[in-house]
C-alpha cells in the first residue's frame, strides 16, 4: 500500500518544471535501456541518470533470483560503495522485501521513523524520504525486482513516486527482454553442445571399423596425432576411408570447436583453386562481383582438409607452400597480407615419392606435408574386417532406407571371397544394391549374387580364400548349409553331397525345394 505523505505547499510552476525534467529524463532512460542488453552496466547508467537529471539519489535495483528465492542487489549508484554483491533480501524482509511481497509501491516520509528499514548499505540519509517501487513484467505479472531511490526533500514526492514507477516499467521491459535473450542463448548453447556431441560421435573413432593389426596401427596414430597441430598426410587407395580419418582427427583434437573445411583439389583448375583456397577481392576477375573469403580464412582456428593433394600443378604448389610455411597469403586481386591459424590435413592416392623423383611434385612441399603420414590399408589387406564392416554398413543403409536390415553369414562369406579393388566404397555400394534386391530385409548370398559379384568371381578374377566352413554349425540354416557346401565343392553336386553326408538325389531335391540357383564353373 502507498503510505500517504503530507507535502509542503508548492506552486504550479514547480510542478510544470518537474514534469519537464522527468519527461527529459525518461527519454534519456529509454535510450540507455535500448542501447544494450548488458543488464548490470545498463542499470547502473540509468541510476546515474536518475541522480544527475531526475533529482533521485542513491538509486538501487534488486532483482529476484529464482534459484535462491531472494532479491539480489545488482545495481547501485553511490560513489563510496564499490562492493555490494552480498546484499540480499528475502521476500517480506525489510522495506525492499515488503515491496516484492506486496507488489505495491511504498513511500516513507522519513527513514528514521520506519522500523522496517534495515539500512544494510548504510548510505541513506535517515532524515530524508525513501521511495521504493516494484519492477513488474506485464500488466498482471508478479514483481521481478525492486527499484528504490531517495529524493532530496519531501516536496513533490508523490509526483516523483509516479515518475519512478514509469522508470520501473521501462526497466521491467528490459529485464523481460534480457530473460528471453538469456533463455534463447541457453537453448542455442544446449543445441550447439548436442550437435557437437553428435558430430563427434558421427566422426569419432567408432566410425572407423577394423580390428586387424594394420587398422589398430592406424587407430593409434590417429589418437596420438589428434592431440597436436601437426600437419598430417593421409595416404591410401581411393575408397579406403581417408576422409573418415581426417574427420576423426579434427573432431578429437583441441580444434574440434573450430570449423572443419574440406576441398577436393582435383575438382578445380588452378585459377579457380587459387580463388577457392585464398579468396578474392571484388573486381579481381570477371564475375568477382563481391569480396569472398577463401577456404583458408574460413578454416581459421580450425582444420582444412585438402583431398587429392597430389593433383595440384607445380605452379600452384609454390603458392600452397608459402601458406603452409608462413601461415599467410593474399586474396586474388588483393594487396593485404592475411595471416591465419589453420591445421592442414592432406590426402592422396598417388605415389608422391615417385612424383618428386620425376619433378612433378615439389620436394620441399612434400616434406612440409609429410610430417605425419598415415597409411590407410586397402580392403584386400584386411579381409578379416569385412564381417564388422558389412554389419556397420548394413546398419547405416538400414537407417537410410528406414527399415530393418540384417546380413547373413552366407552373404559375408561371399563378400570375403572378393578382392574389392574399389575398397570400402565398393563394398558399401554392393551392400546397398543387395539391400534393394532383398524384399524381406534379410541380405543373404542370393541377394549378394544379384549385385553382379558372382559374375566377377566366376569370370576368373582373383578371389581370396577363406577358412573352411563347419557345415554342421547351428548358425547356418538349411539353405545356407547347402550353398556353402556347393561353394566348397565348386558347384559340383556330387562333391557337395559328400560334404553334407547326403546322396546326390537328396542334395538335388534340396537345391530344387530351396530354390538355389546353380552356377556353372
Amino acid at each position: 500500500m502507498k503510505e500517504a505523505i503530507m507535502s509542503k505547499t508548492y506552486s504550479d510552476s514547480d510542478r510544470v518544471k518537474l514534469v519537464e525534467v522527468e519527461l527529459s529524463t525518461l527519454y534519456k532512460v529509454s535510450k540507455v535501456l535500448s542501447r544494450s542488453l548488458q543488464l548490470q552496466e545498463t542499470l547502473n547508467e540509468v541510476l546515474k541518470l536518475l541522480e544527475d537529471c531526475g533529482r533521485l539519489a542513491r538509486g538501487m535495483v534488486s532483482l529476484f533470483d529464482e534459484d535462491s528465492g531472494e532479491l539480489i542487489l545488482i545495481a547501485l549508484h553511490y560513489d563510496d560503495v564499490t562492493t555490494y554483491d552480498s546484499v540480499r533480501y528475502r521476500s517480506g524482509e525489510g522495506i525492499i522485501g515488503s515491496i516484492l511481497q506486496s507488489g505495491e509501491s511504498l513511500v516513507v516520509k522519513r527513514i528514521s521513523e520506519e522500523s522496517r528499514f534495515l539500512d544494510r548499505l548504510g548510505i541513506y540519509d535517515p532524515e530524508l524520504p525513501f521511495i521504493g517501487v516494484p519492477i513488474i513484467i506485464g500488466d498482471k505479472g508478479k514483481p521481478v525486482g525492486v527499484l528504490a531511490a531517495q529524493p532530496p526533500d519531501e516536496y513533490l514526492v508523490d509526483e516523483q513516486l509516479h515518475f519512478l514507477e514509469m522508470v520501473a516499467n521501462l526497466i521491467g521491459q528490459t529485464v523481460r527482454l534480457s530473460k528471453i535473450v538469456a533463455q534463447e542463448r541457453k537453448a542455442l548453447e544446449t543445441e550447439r553442445d548436442d550437435l557437437r556431441r553428435e558430430v563427434k560421435a558421427e566422426h569419432g573413432f567408432d566410425t572407423i571399423i577394423g580390428h586387424t593389426p594394420v587398422m589398430r596401427n592406424v587407430f593409434e596414430q590417429v589418437r596420438q596425432v589428434a592431440k597436436w597441430n601437426t600437419t598430417v598426410l593421409i595416404r591410401g587407395e581411393s575408397g579406403t576411408g581417408k576422409e573418415l580419418v581426417a574427420n576423426a582427427i579434427h573432431y578429437n583434437s583441441p580444434r574440434a570447436s573450430g570449423t572443419f573445411v574440406k576441398l577436393n583439389c582435383a575438382a578445380l583448375p588452378d585459377n579457380l583453386l587459387e580463388s577457392e583456397l585464398f579468396g578474392h577481392e571484388k573486381g579481381a576477375f570477371t564475375g568477382a562481383v563481391s569480396q569472398r573469403k577463401g577456404r583458408f580464412e574460413q578454416a581459421d582456428g580450425g582444420t582444412l582438409f585438402l583431398d587429392e593433394i597430389g593433383e595440384i600443378s607445380a605452379a600452384f604448389q609454390a603458392k600452397l607452400l608459402r601458406v603452409l610455411q608462413e601461415g599467410e597469403f593474399e586474396r586474388v586481386g588483393g594487396l593485404r597480407t592475411i595471416k591465419v591459424n589453420v591445421r592442414v590435413i592432406a590426402a592422396t592416392n598417388r605415389d608422391l615419392e615417385s612424383e618428386v623423383e620425376k619433378g612433378d611434385f615439389r620436394e620441399d612441399l612434400y616434406y612440409r606435408l609429410n610430417v605425419m603420414p598415415i597409411n590407410m590399408p586397402s580392403l584386400r589387406d584386411r579381409i578379416e574386417d569385412i564381417p564388422d564392416l558389412a554389419k556397420f554398413l548394413v546398419d547405416k543403409i538400414s537407417r537410410q532406407q528406414g527399415r530393418e536390415l540384417t546380413i547373413k553369414d552366407s552373404a559375408i562369406r561371399q563378400l570375403m571371397r572378393y578382392e574389392w579393388p574399389g575398397n570400402v566404397r565398393e563394398l558399401e555400394n554392393c551392400l546397398e544394391r543387395a539391400a534393394i534386391m532383398s524384399e524381406n530385409g534379410g541380405i543373404d548370398r542370393e541377394a549378394v549374387s544379384l549385385t553382379g559379384l558372382d559374375e566377377k568371381l566366376f569370370a576368373g578374377e582373383k578371389s581370396i580364400q577363406v577358412d573352411k566352413i563347419d557345415f554342421n554349425s547351428p548358425d547356418l540354416d538349411e539353405r545356407e548349409r547347402v550353398i556353402a557346401a556347393l561353394e566348397e565343392a565348386g558347384w559340383v553336386q556330387a562333391k557337395a553331397a559328400r560334404l553334407l553326408n547326403m546322396s546326390p538325389r537328396q542334395i538335388a531335391y534340396r537345391i530344387q525345394t530351396l530354390k538355389i540357383k546353380m552356377r556353372q564353373m
